[in-house]
């Protein structure tokens, strides 16, 4: 049996300050080979800064991915690093102004690797990664927050989780302190994949059965739309940032980054 050909992503993305919030505290990064969502969080412009400056840092160091990287069997290595040069970049930014003392910011990033067939999953906080594949939606990351525990623990139903009053608090965070226990997976790919990065304002008000029914979508930029247009029909309390990807054939890494939202 064949292998398939390399790959790339092919992103549809956006980021929207939805019909409450005033700013826009969301960040993403989106390259051929790695995409990332980062929500940030904190008083003042916190949020926006956190956010801002965990993507930035990531899009320096994706600069340097080359053919040689993309093509080894192995980056969970090279995300851990990643991680800890944003988080120390976090912290520094973050001691220079006392307005931004606390601030903080999720981090969902992924990357295609070993010649496109791997996924590895770097992930802290709730900003949410998806893969579609045939008909099965699966949750790849795992939310760091308290009521996950508490549902894990039976302590709260999946049916009382949406009106819980700390369905919102995090247990972990990039915030410069040096002590993340973050999630790193790795996936196998198969053509026809399709994955979807998020913050919390997509996930937290449309259910898991309607990011499916958009994700199958055949249109990337249809498949988005009805995603973003799904959060501004519920209501869209907080800032919304979608990335949807396919995986389509390439012949060498791309040096174009985009950057949306605070980090734009």
């Amino acid at each position: 049996m064949s292998l398939p050909p390399p790959a790339r992503f092919i992103t549809s993305a956006r980021s929207v300050v939805g019909l409450v919030r005033s700013g826009n505290e969301d960040s993403a990064l989106i390259h051929s080979h790695l995409l990332a969502v980062a929500d940030g969080m904190g008083g003042h412009a916190g949020g926006e800064v956190a956010s801002a400056s965990a993507i930035k840092t990531l899009s320096r160091l994706c600069a340097t991915l080359d053919q040689n990287l993309i093509d080894s069997d192995s980056a969970e290595d090279l995300l851990l690093n990643f991680l800890h040069d944003i988080d120390s970049e976090v912290g520094r930014v973050a001691s220079e102004d006392s307005d931004l003392t606390g601030m903080g910011t999720t981090l969902s990033a992924l990357m295609l690797y070993n010649k496109g067939q791997s996924v590895a999953l770097l992930h802290v906080g709730d900003s949410r990664c998806y893969r579609l594949r045939g008909k099965e939606l699966v949750q790849l990351s795992r939310d760091h927050t308290v009521l996950r525990e508490l549902i894990e623990q039976g302590a709260v139903t999946p049916e009382e989780a949406n009106e819980h009053p700390q369905r919102s608090f995090l247990t972990q965070a990039i915030m410069g302190e040096g002590s993340l226990v973050p999630v790193l997976m790795v996936y196998e790919t198969e053509p026809g994949d399709r994955y979807l990065l998020c913050s919390d304002g997509l996930s937290s008000v449309i259910d898991d059965e309607a990011i499916k029914t958009g994700m199958k979508i055949p249109d990337l930029d249809d498949s988005l739309t009805f995603l973003v247009d799904a959060a501004y029909a519920s209501g869209a309390p907080d800032n919304v940032t979608v990335l949807i990807s396919d995986l389509d054939s390439y012949n060498e890494v791309s040096t174009q980054i985009s950057l949306i939202g605070a980090a734009s």
